[in-house]
């Protein structure tokens, strides 16, 4: 299959950034193509890690060109534990994918049932759920009844033992079962044999190469728009700004037109757009859309801090506030570097963005509810040890739920952020 790259020559301007998604085909015994397992090859080889596999989702649905690279088949998606309650998975349309879940590592009997609920959450929100084989032992047995496939890892199996691993996931579970790593026409004949009707491997077909490119709209625009998305203006307000800047409105369309999102028929109007995505997904998105477009230089990691904040205040606010609250955590987190990224000062930088009182009064007067969430975030960037017991006490939130939640920011930040 052709690749955009053989046919495009990128610019030199910073405006524009490569994506490069690798697909391999998940194939059914007859060799219909029933979906993708998609990689993430933007970063530089062997630099694969589970955050890259979390930043995957966010640049197939803004960035890569849908159409080309899922064919409007099922997309499989590696998922770190972390990520999996991180708000770039609202973004998506659940029925169109499959998150591949790993086991965990060690022997983490006590943390195996801690995660069912986070799993079964998933599920209830429409994802299907993929695990590996080596979850088939006795202590992921709160995990099976939520499988929808299972995937039978061949380079981790000796053939005499195939039989036995096929049988028991029979026995315990009702999911479907895909055979990955499947190299040679002998594994192939041996699991067709016992029954296994899906398959993934160099022997079915080899990872193909999809790039594309991306333009940054102007940081300017952003801040308008958001603007107008948290003063709830009308459609049509929302509609003219999106007109007057092509790189926003082409973000946007490519955006909602993803795969992901599933839709019957393209949608080639901005109200259209509006409409579908709400008022609070599109402040999502525009406000990582800021956080990921440089001007002038800024150095990436400012946008990194800033979502990491505002994902960190979000999940500690969620243990506190009601949900208003915890919008404008986020809010608070996210735009507590605005003065950097827009080259001014803060109260400069405010006055051409709408913000609820919370969120004004904690970024230029230190005070009021959100105030301690904003100084704790930034103690745990900086290891201001003082600092973040006074918060956490102050709060009463525990070291632990601090640390998970920061752990968890640090990771959806990671899945979200466009390398440069």
């Amino acid at each position: 299959m052709p690749t955009n790259a053989e046919n495009t020559a990128l610019p030199p301007d910073d405006s524009f950034d490569r994506t490069v998604i690798a697909r391999q085909a998940i194939v059914d015994h007859t060799g219909n193509v029933m979906g993708y397992e998609l990689f993430d090859r933007s970063l530089a080889a062997m630099s694969h890690s589970a955050a890259s596999d979390a930043q995957l989702l966010f640049n197939v649905l803004s960035h890569a060109d849908n159409s080309a690279l899922i064919d409007n088949r099922t997309m499989f998606i590696n998922c770190t534990h972390a990520s999996l309650a991180s708000g770039h998975l609202d973004l998506v349309q659940p029925d169109r994918v499959v998150l591949e879940i790993p086991a965990l590592p060690g022997d983490p009997s006590d943390d195996i049932e801690s995660r069912v609920q986070t799993l079964e959450d998933l599920r209830k929100r429409g994802f299907r759920l993929a695990f590996n084989h080596t979850v088939l032992g006795p202590a992921y047995a709160g995990w099976l009844p939520l499988a929808r496939f299972i995937k039978l890892d061949m380079s981790l199996m000796k053939p005499e033992h195939v039989a036995s691993v096929v049988e028991l996931a029979g026995k315990k579970t009702q999911a479907r079962l895909i055979a990955e790593k499947v190299e040679t026409a002998e594994q192939h004949r041996l699991l067709a044999g016992l029954g296994v009707k899906l398959f993934q491997g160099y022997w079915f077909a080899q990872p193909v190469i999809v790039t594309g490119q991306t333009i940054r709209p102007s940081q300017a625009v952003i801040v308008q728009l958001i603007n107008l998305v948290r003063k709830q203006a009308t459609t049509a307000e929302i509609e003219d700004v999106l007109k007057r800047d092509a790189s926003l409105s082409f973000n946007l369309l490519r955006f909602i037109n993803s795969s992901g999102f599933g839709l019957s028929c393209e949608v080639t109007s901005f109200r259209h757009a509006v409409m579908i995505l709400g008022l609070k997904k599109l402040f999502r998105w525009a406000a990582l859309l800021l956080t990921t477009s440089r001007v002038g230089g800024m150095p990436a990691a400012v946008g990194t801090t800033a979502i990491v904040r505002g994902r960190l205040m979000e999940l500690l606010a969620a243990e506190l506030l009601p949900p208003d609250e915890c919008d404008n955590a986020f809010v608070v987190g996210v735009f507590s570097l605005l003065d950097t990224m827009l080259g001014m000062p803060m109260d400069k930088a405010l006055e051409a963005i709408s913000l609820p009182e919370s969120a004004v009064s904690a970024l230029l007067l230190k005070r009021g509810i959100l105030a301690p969430f904003l100084e704790l975030a930034i103690a745990c960037e900086t290891a201001n040890d003082e600092a973040f017991a006074r918060c956490a006490n102050e709060l009463a939130l525990s070291n632990r739920q601090v640390n998970w939640a920061h752990l968890q920011a640090l990771a959806w930040a990671e899945s979200l952020h466009e390398k440069v």
